[in-house]
């Protein structure tokens, strides 16, 4: 298992008028924790584009709600890779308050799809062989 944790402070345009952040934008939060790591570990999803010819669109979303995020709460999002990505890339998302308690957590399982044709594919070589070094595989 390989986690990578990524700060966002609750911004009033996440938020309805209650001061607690809209349901519908917990896939973002994840998305951002998701962007962070693989830019952290790899390369920017653009140069991924670019450079592997590769993007990589949702197949499948799940979430949990477990309390409210509130305006102008700091969130630590942790993205927990569990298995080695193959064709599919399972992602785990947990969401944590201030008091480090955990809020929210979801599961998005991407795919990797070739740019130029369209297809599945498998996950860049470079990519595999940093992923296994951190899942200790």
């Amino acid at each position: 298992m390989f986690s990578f944790d990524t700060q966002y402070r609750v911004c009033y345009g996440d938020t309805d008028k209650m001061g607690v952040v809209y349901y519908g934008n917990y896939p973002r939060f994840y998305e951002i924790g998701r962007t962070d790591m693989i830019r952290e570990i790899y390369k920017s999803y653009r140069l991924l584009e670019e450079e592997d010819k590769i993007f990589l669109p949702a197949r499948s979303l799940h979430i949990n709600y477990h309390k409210p995020a509130y305006y102008d709460e700091l969130l630590t999002i942790r993205t927990v890779i569990k298995e080695m990505p193959k064709v599919k890339f399972p992602l785990v998302s947990e969401i944590y308050n201030e008091a480090g308690e955990l809020i929210n957590e979801g599961k998005v399982v991407l795919a990797f799809m070739d740019f130029n044709t369209g297809r599945p594919c498998k996950i860049p070589d470079q990519f595999e062989e940093i992923l296994r070094e951190r899942l200790g595989e």
